[in-house]
């Protein structure tokens, strides 16, 4: 893991986009000022902070993270989104947060995010259709939110949901899931230092097909997980439901964590092909829990990862 460097920002620091697409550029202080780069006022009140989560891995462009994406509401290739995720109204935005929290409510998003130390956080992204890339998201942890939201002590998961706007997601017309998406955690996964909620990449806000603006990063789980363009977080008792899983359990678990070792019932996940690579490439190993073992392990310890996959 690559360590972060602690700077103080202005609007007058930042650094072309062309700047960020040099990794050593970016590794060397280009990537704090990506930090100052992120429009609007829920990313304006700046304060850079140290991580030691990041990879050193090489991050793919900007270009490739922003046009091969899985948003289902806006098509099913992966580049429908990129095409037509534009016509999403990100601002106002609000989130309403419900269950056994203490102060629950709809709060706009400014409101929801005040207070949070953002980070850039490069990740390896692994999807469960086996490819995979490494992306500098910027962001704070999810702890921030719980904490402001005050979890009560029954709760035992949180559930997450998003946006589910016919007029503005021209997918909605096609039942591929029943909408609107749904995603879960449990709330030690939530807690974790590395779940982070994301509200940009590189030097600019979230891009819509990205799930602007703001969504759900687990980077040891596949990537359906992270929720993208969240309109409501739920706490419970029990476990929420999961859209992947609700459509079809017996290939899509719960938990969903990166592991090599179980198969999903129509492809292997012992290897992924890293995007960018070329029609060519070599493809690499998987890693347990992409690569974030030492880090989430113990989060399961005494589970059967087979079973509960």
């Amino acid at each position: 893991m690559a360590g972060r460097w602690k700077n103080d920002l202005n609007w007058s620091d930042v650094t072309p986009k062309s700047v960020f697409m040099n990794r050593r550029q970016l590794m060397t202080g280009a990537g704090a000022a990506a930090l100052g780069g992120i429009a609007g006022p829920v990313l304006a009140k700046l304060n850079a902070a140290s991580s030691d989560f990041s990879t050193d891995e090489e991050p793919n462009t900007f270009e490739q993270i922003t046009s091969y994406n899985n948003f289902y509401e806006f098509g099913t290739s992966k580049e429908d989104p990129a095409k037509y995720a534009h016509t999403l109204t990100t601002k106002p935005w609000s989130i309403k947060v419900d269950g056994l929290v203490d102060k629950p409510g709809d709060y706009a998003l400014d409101d929801l995010v005040d207070g949070a130390t953002l980070e850039e956080r490069i990740y390896r992204f692994r999807c469960v259709e086996a490819w995979s890339m490494v992306v500098p998201w910027v962001g704070f942890e999810l702890k921030h939110i719980l904490d402001k939201v005050g979890v009560q002590s029954g709760a035992k998961y949180i559930g997450f949901e998003t946006a589910n706007r016919p007029r503005e997601m021209p997918g909605l017309a096609y039942r591929v899931l029943e909408w609107p998406y749904r995603e879960g955690l449990r709330l030690d996964e939530a807690m974790h230092p590395l779940t982070i909620m994301a509200t940009g990449l590189y030097d600019e806000p979230m891009p819509n097909q990205n799930g602007a603006p703001i969504r759900l990063i687990i980077p040891w789980k596949y990537g359906f997980k992270s929720i993208k363009s969240i309109v409501r977080i739920t706490f419970s008792a029990d476990e929420p439901k999961a859209s992947w899983n609700m459509a079809a359990p017996g290939e899509y678990g719960f938990y969903s964590n990166v592991n090599p070792e179980v198969s999903h019932p129509r492809w292997s996940q012992a290897t992924e092909r890293k995007l960018g690579g070329g029609l060519f490439a070599k493809r690499q190993p998987t890693l347990m829990f992409n690569g974030y073992e030492e880090e989430v392990a113990d989060l399961y310890a005494g589970m059967d990862l087979k079973k509960n996959f």
